[in-house]
């Protein structure tokens, strides 16, 4: 093919050869989509010599040059007013040189044709046939039935089709409402049910209240109780006295026996006949006022906080009544009656709701009780406490930072005792800064730290000295605990990826986990020494068991940045912090997430966690306290470190928490800041 030449170029003898071919012009999506079964390179060639040289379509008016190329007439005459040589082989050429190529445009032209018969549409053949050809009126009478019955059939196969998928749309959403509608019903059914059982406990306490008050006025007036009475009372209502005895809202009765009811007698009557003055009685009267007055101060408050999160807190009701609310229904005896035990396990989900709610309703505020102050105010900058910690018995707490020293306070000095400076009972000083202290959970003298050369030391506060130090790590630690379980074993994480198990018997490391990224936080399971959680950098919290350490059990995802602490709040549930600005509860049983907590702003510095089996506080850049209750999403309480002094304001802006830590169940805790100050903070209504 290359070797031939003549007047028509190249090209010419291709032609000869399409003349065979029924399609024409083939394009390459032919030879791509496998329509072209033999001979597919030839094609392919012939294909190429159809195209331009210049402009690489297929060719338009085509013109031949004198050295046997061919090209589109306005391409070759465009380059010629630029240069004076053949695109392809350059040699001289000029505009008397071209000739046109007759027979290869008349190829094309056909070739064009027969692509557009072979690729066009019905419509687009009958607009041809229409504008070349006369047609005559029963031809398009025809003609137009036949598109009459086209066009209805057309439009009835789409209305069918639409009529399918409208139908299928509205049987979901009928589907899905009814799911809704039958949720709701049975959330309806539940909060029917527990109203009407809520209704009855309060009325037996107010039967129970009230007999108790007759009782009191019985004795008062010199009368003796009515057993038969007082017995059919109880019958009545079910045996409310002993519910109410047993704490449900009020106070136990004591029992008086007959030996000193009469003492009991007599003693109330004097006390009543040496009250007999009138300002007595209005000095008592106004007392219970007071007192009504102050129970009715502290329900609005309650029902405040209940307003203000009321959303999350019928999200929690909701959740605990439908998981308890699949349990079996009280059994029926043969008399209608119903088990006790029954009755109380189809209300478990509403006891559970009731202990959430009261928790959470108990506090709205952190009261400061105490303040610590160090003796080196004039170097607060070196006092950063990045962790805080009590001992086993709670009676002391430890600090620890930048300061390189750890100081023991004796908690109840602290408290009780009024000082412009609070001195340490012990002081330890170490090589390098710290980050992180850990109470031996049993050994109650021991505690180990971690700092910023990765050493992680085990210390006797008695004698003030180290008992043994670990240098594996290869870059700053992060983190130390201490097992519950097993008081020789600790763990340790740090900025080298690593995690490492020690014993205090062994000079070595027992186990070494790889996470391949910067570990901020170790934590033992407090129900198992077999199971710690890692957070680290790469915003995940790896769970591991420590007799199988290769892989974890599961990683949890959700967190947006760095993993900075995680604390377990029982066996079963994980909290965690991140520089996201969250914390997060997960239950490491079921491997799921429980809920998300916002509230304080973290993005950048480490701000404490701190856990107990109800509640979770945390700090916060802005130099506050939060503390959130596991079951809400919102804070519960908040407290900011700040100056009196207005004029030190902007500087408090400056300053963040830094480590907190509760005194175990108890509604008392520290916190400390970055500007050094230490405050025992309290839960309060």
């Amino acid at each position: 093919m290359e070797g031939t030449e003549g007047f028509v170029g190249p090209s010419f003898p291709s032609i000869m050869v399409t003349k065979m071919e029924p399609r024409g012009i083939w394009g390459l999506d032919d030879f791509k989509d496998g329509r072209v079964a033999c001979g597919g390179s030839l094609k392919a060639e012939i294909d190429k010599d159809f195209l331009c040289p210049i402009c690489i379509q297929t060719m338009k008016d085509v013109f031949s040059t004198a050295c046997g190329h061919s090209f589109c007439y306005m391409c070759i005459m465009t380059h010629l007013n630029n240069k004076n040589n053949c695109p392809c082989c350059g040699l001289y050429l000029t505009n008397n040189q071209l000739f046109p190529n007759f027979l290869l445009n008349k190829l094309l032209r056909k070739a064009s044709a027969c692509q557009f018969v072979t690729n066009a549409s019905p419509t687009e053949h009958i607009r041809q046939a229409l504008k070349q050809n006369e047609v005559s009126v029963k031809e398009l009478d025809s003609l137009l039935l036949l598109l009459a019955e086209k066009k209805h059939k057309t439009e009835q196969e789409e209305a069918e089709m639409n009529m399918e998928v409208l139908l299928e749309f509205l049987h979901r959403s009928r589907q899905i409402k009814q799911e809704e509608l039958n949720e709701l019903q049975a959330d309806l059914s539940f909060l029917k049910e527990d109203i009407a059982y809520v209704e009855r406990q309060r009325t037996e306490l107010a039967k129970s209240k009230e007999r108790y008050s007759m009782k009191i006025r019985m004795l008062i007036n010199g009368q003796s109780p009515q057993p038969d009475r007082l017995a059919s009372d109880n019958s009545s209502t079910g045996g409310a006295v002993s519910l109410f005895r047993s704490g449900q809202g009020g106070a136990s009765v004591p029992s008086i026996g007959p030996s000193r009811r009469s003492d009991s007698k007599q003693r109330l009557i004097s006390s009543m006949k040496d009250e007999a003055s009138g300002d007595s009685i209005d000095c008592g009267y106004s007392d219970s006022v007071g007192m009504a007055g102050a129970q009715t101060s502290v329900m609005l408050a309650k029902k405040r906080r209940v307003a203000q999160q009321f959303e999350d807190l019928q999200e929690c009701y909701l959740q605990k009544r439908r998981r308890k609310g699949t349990f079996n229904r009280p059994k029926r005896m043969k008399d209608g009656s119903s088990k006790i035990g029954d009755m109380c396990r189809d209300h478990s989900g509403l006891e559970d709701f009731q202990s959430v709610l009261t928790a959470f309703t108990r506090y709205s505020k952190l009261r400061v009780i105490a303040e610590l102050r160090h003796g080196d105010l004039f170097h607060s900058s070196n006092i950063v406490s990045s962790s805080i910690e009590f001992d086993r018995d709670d009676e002391f707490f430890a600090t620890a930072g930048v300061s390189r020293r750890i100081k023991v306070f004796e908690f109840a000095t602290v408290v009780n005792e009024l000082a412009d400076v609070h001195c340490p009972v012990v002081e330890m000083t170490t090589r390098s800064k710290l980050s992180c202290l850990s109470w031996n959970k049993y050994i109650k003298p021991q505690i180990a730290s971690s700092d910023y050369e990765g050493i992680v030391t085990v210390w006797d506060v008695n004698t003030c000295q180290s008992i043994i130090e670990y240098e594996e790590h290869e870059k700053r630690a992060w983190s130390v605990d201490f097992s519950k379980k097993e008081p020789t074993r600790l763990v340790s994480g740090s900025d080298d990826g690593k995690v490492k198990v020690w014993c205090t018997r062994q000079e070595t490391s027992v186990l070494n986990i790889d996470i391949k990224a910067n570990i901020c936080c170790v934590k033992y399971n407090p129900g198992s020494s077999n199971y710690v959680a890692v957070g680290s950098a790469d915003s995940n919290i790896h769970y591991f068991d420590l007799r199988n350490a290769h892989s974890p059990l599961h990683v949890f995802h959700g967190h947006r940045k760095a993993v900075s602490y995680v604390k377990f709040v029982s066996p079963n549930e994980l909290a965690s912090a991140s520089t996201d600005s969250t914390l997060r509860l997960w239950d490491v049983q079921e491997n799921s997430a429980i809920r998300t907590l916002k509230g304080h702003a973290n993005e950048k510095n480490f701000v404490g966690l701190t856990v107990n089996s109800e509640y979770i506080a945390c700090g916060s850049e802005t130099n506050d306290v939060y503390v959130y209750h596991k079951a809400m999403s919102k804070p519960a309480a908040c407290h900011r470190f700040g100056s009196p002094d207005p004029e030190d304001s902007d500087d408090d802006a400056s300053h963040f928490i830094s480590a907190v830590c509760w005194k175990s169940d108890s509604p008392t805790m520290l916190a400390a800041n970055s500007q050094g100050t230490i405050k025992v903070l309290v839960l309060a209504p």
